[in-house]
């Protein structure tokens, strides 16, 4: 069995907030051939091509059914998340692609889980939907940014919002967008290359130093790409803890490596050696299949690089990757 936690799900066609709202910024959908679509910028500035497996739920079936994966993990397009927008508007168009996404989950409810996202510009309406996801939506726990504008995952602003999430039982999945240094990484696709895996490790460095783990030790927190830049530079990070306690332990006195394995990470690396690396650093019970579907960065073979002989990893070591540990997550390991 193969549960994929990290898969991408948007409504076949999305509202015009800019004219509702009164205000622009926000993505549409522009269909202008069968089966596939333009993302764009309410400003008319191309995003990304779609195809309908972003939106179909039968399409979904049918590339799940040819790669072997059992459940996905559904979350929305993280340029959705709209925290740039007032607060209102925010909650506004996060309950319609919550609702959108549980609806879909509702009708293949063998095939999907559900995270919600959150209106994070304002704690009382997260929280409140955050409530809402679960309680009346069903869903399994919600999917955050790696910031939300000015705010890092340390920001006691949004502490609320991960207390309720650990009281609701709730997982929660951060990924990255609007990627530092943005602006001098205008070619090569270098914000998706190196600002990914930049902005993970300054998420979970900034919920470790933050505190977040040592205030909710219950929270279930998956972090994308495999954790991005943090595996391979928690050497640095450790040693910075170590050098500068007056700078870095200001929040939480316990060091870096004390939270590894008290976090998830999921197993899109995209090189063997990456994963054994992992494997070693955070265990098994720590790493979750995700690839990113439907997107061109993903793994186009669910599953492929952890059942790849080479690594030699035994039977339980595959089961935990490819679904024992994602239930874990979930909090579903009795179900």
């Amino acid at each position: 069995m193969k549960i994929d936690i990290h898969t991408h799900l948007l409504p076949e066609n999305l509202p015009d907030w800019k004219s509702e709202f009164g205000y622009g910024g926000f993505i549409r959908l522009e269909h202008h051939k069968p089966c596939c679509a333009r993302m764009m910028r309410d400003d008319g500035k191309f995003f990304r091509e779609v195809e309908e497996n972003l939106w179909s739920g039968a399409a979904r079936v049918k590339d799940m059914e040819q790669t072997g994966v059992a459940k996905q993990v559904l979350s929305t397009v993280p340029v959705m998340f709209n925290y740039w927008a007032k607060p209102k508007d925010g909650l506004n168009s996060s309950r319609f692609l919550n609702d959108h996404l549980a609806e879909v989950v509702a009708q293949n409810p063998d095939r999907f889980y559900g995270l919600g996202t959150l209106p994070l510009q304002d704690t009382d309406m997260a929280c409140a939907e955050l409530v809402r996801c679960v309680k009346e939506l069903g869903m399994q726990g919600v999917q955050i940014g790696s910031h939300v504008e000015d705010m890092n995952l340390s920001d006691e602003r949004l502490f609320p919002v991960f207390a309720e999430a650990e009281k609701l039982g709730a997982a929660i999945f951060v990924h990255p967008w609007d990627m530092m240094g943005e602006a001098r990484m205008t070619k090569y696709w270098l914000p998706w290359l190196v600002g990914m895996p930049a902005e993970v490790s300054l998420a979970i460095s900034s919920m470790i130093f933050g505190g977040v783990f040592e205030r909710l030790p219950k929270l279930r927190v998956a972090f994308a790409h495999g954790g991005g830049a943090f595996p391979f530079t928690l050497g640095r990070i450790e040693h910075g803890f170590e050098a500068r306690p007056d700078l870095c332990a200001v929040d939480n006195p316990h060091p870096p490596s004390h939270y590894v394995g008290k976090f998830f990470v999921d197993s899109l690396v995209h090189d063997g050696r990456a994963l054994k690396y992992i494997l070693d650093l955070f265990g098994p019970d720590c790493i979750c299949l995700g690839t990113d579907y439907p997107f061109p960065l993903g793994e186009a073979e669910p599953g492929k690089l952890i059942e790849d002989s080479r690594l030699a990893l035994s039977q339980p070591v595959k089961d935990k990757l490819l679904y024992g540990t994602a239930l874990k997550w979930l909090g579903l390991e009795s179900n």
